[in-house]
């Protein structure tokens, strides 16, 4: 899913970066966008629920490219379910393509999917932007797991388009959108689209299934945790905990953002991804590859 008119545009760059596509032994879908020039370590973007690495090539993609790097999107692949199963899936991803440890950007389950990645295989990762995320059980996620949970149990997993549209459009946009009438029908549209044509999900974003944040103490690598100021879905303080247990972690709310702030204002989340990155160090060229 792009965004639509009523989210803030991005530079698109001039000459397209060449794309590279694949398959992994575990049925991932990839797609590896190279510009001219870049160097040999990408940005491997992890997308939430849902699961379509096309998510971020609207307006991540561009920007991270048109800034030199590469980056490789991929499908969330059959049976990655739940974050371990997904983290998983990135593991065979990344020694599959042989890449060296990386930078990884996680949205949502994304993110839960790389914080463990970087608790069970921390050689994979070279710094972490994770958005969205939350690092304990809460309120909001078990009253949406049981309210999924009864859904399923009334005959189906699945709303009516139009209703599954609707519902979308109040849990991941902020009041700002919402208030916006050109803004609010091509969300519409685009939710109802990938209503009548994605696969038969459920809304939201997986919860942890136990408290982790006494874990991520254990995590070395350079992270920066993005909050969504009007995220419902998972609300920023609990990243805002996520940050607080990291060492060294660096925190950012950014205003006027619900779940889906990476689409709503891009402009803003692709800035403080760049500026992350620009802050890691380089990868050592002769380390090792992910097998």
């Amino acid at each position: 899913m792009t965004g639509p008119a009523g989210a803030e545009p991005d530079r698109v760059p001039d000459h397209m970066p060449a794309r590279t596509t694949g398959r992994t032994p575990g049925g991932a879908a990839y797609t590896l966008h190279a510009p001219a020039g870049a160097g040999d370590v990408p940005v491997v973007l992890v997308a939430g629920a849902g699961g379509s690495g096309r998510i971020w090539e609207h307006h991540q993609v561009p920007a991270l490219t048109a800034a030199g790097h590469r980056v490789v999107t991929f499908d969330h692949p059959p049976g990655a379910s739940g974050p371990a199963g997904l983290a998983r899936a990135v593991s065979e991803l990344m020694g599959d393509l042989g890449l060296p440890p990386c930078p990884l950007v996680g949205h949502s389950l994304g993110a839960l999917a790389v914080q463990e990645l970087l608790l069970e295989e921390p050689r994979l990762a070279s710094g972490a932007l994770l958005a969205a995320t939350r690092g304990r059980p809460d309120p909001v996620g078990r009253a949406m797991a049981r309210a999924e949970a009864a859904l399923a149990d009334a005959g189906g997993n699945r709303l009516p388009p139009a209703y599954e549209a609707f519902v979308r459009l109040g849990q991941n946009l902020s009041p700002r959108t919402l208030a916006d009438g050109g803004a609010v029908e091509e969300w519409l549209d685009l939710f109802e689209i990938g209503a009548l044509t994605g696969p038969a999900t459920l809304h939201g974003p997986a919860a942890p299934d136990r408290d982790r944040l006494a874990d991520y103490a254990r995590i070395t690598a350079p992270v920066q945790v993005v909050g969504f100021a009007d995220d419902l879905l998972a609300p920023a303080p609990l990243g805002r905990e996520v940050a607080g247990a990291i060492p060294g972690a660096r925190w950012t709310v950014l205003p006027d953002t619900g779940h889906l702030g990476f689409l709503e204002r891009p402009t803003a989340f692709n800035a403080l991804l760049l500026d992350f990155l620009a802050a890691l160090a380089p990868t050592d060229p002769g380390a090792a590859r992910v097998h």
